[in-house]
């Protein structure tokens, strides 16, 4: 059996330790995002996923959205720094992907196809993992690391102001990437007579 993308998958790891040491240029890096999106599938073939990708001031005014926003949700000043310390880990990094699902669509298809209606949010969600996924994956083969964050939806409001988002597109996670500072620890995996059944 070929393994290849197992092998890709394998070195798709959440790194926390990023940097600004990329080789690809930025251009480079959106166009490899966007192809990655581009081929995720989406049920139906929807494509109800929807991309901003941040660099320079824009990525940094991201996270300093996220420290301003969860100043007022932490229970102290302590608490805050050590808030503020993880924050400034993620400002650290190269770039930011900014997730969404534009909800018009969805509701365009549950409309459209009545007798699946109730599974069009939870199919556009699986869009949202496919579309991470095949991301993730592109930038660790381009030795490049990420993480992926949820914030929303403290910062929905912030953050469609802040870069005009509109109003149908939900957020749904914040990808931040860069260069690989340090590694990430080993993983450790359940049981697999815990997780699947092989049936013949």
């Amino acid at each position: 059996m070929k393994e290849q993308l197992i092998e890709l998958a394998q070195n798709r790891r959440s790194i926390y330790a990023l940097g600004r040491n990329v080789a690809q240029s930025q251009d480079d890096i959106a166009d490899l995002i966007k192809k990655a999106v581009k081929v995720a599938p989406t049920a139906f073939n929807n494509q109800t996923t929807r991309a901003v990708i941040l660099f320079n001031d824009k990525h940094e005014q991201l996270w300093d959205i996220v420290a301003d926003r969860l100043k007022s949700e932490v229970p102290n000043e302590e608490a805050y720094q050590r808030t503020l310390q993880k924050l400034n880990g993620f400002k650290s990094a190269f770039g930011t992907i900014l997730f969404f699902t534009d909800m018009d669509v969805v509701h365009q298809f549950e409309n459209d196809a009545p007798l699946y209606a109730d599974n069009f949010a939870d199919w556009a969600e699986q869009g949202q993992g496919h579309a991470t996924f095949a991301v993730w994956t592109a930038l660790a083969e381009n030795s490049i690391g990420a993480n992926l964050q949820h914030y929303n939806p403290l910062i929905d409001d912030q953050v469609a102001k802040a870069f005009n988002i509109p109003s149908s597109w939900k957020l749904r996670a914040q990808m931040d990437f860069g260069s690989i500072e340090a590694a990430a620890g080993d993983k450790e995996f359940m049981d697999d007579a815990d997780r699947f059944k092989v049936l013949k």
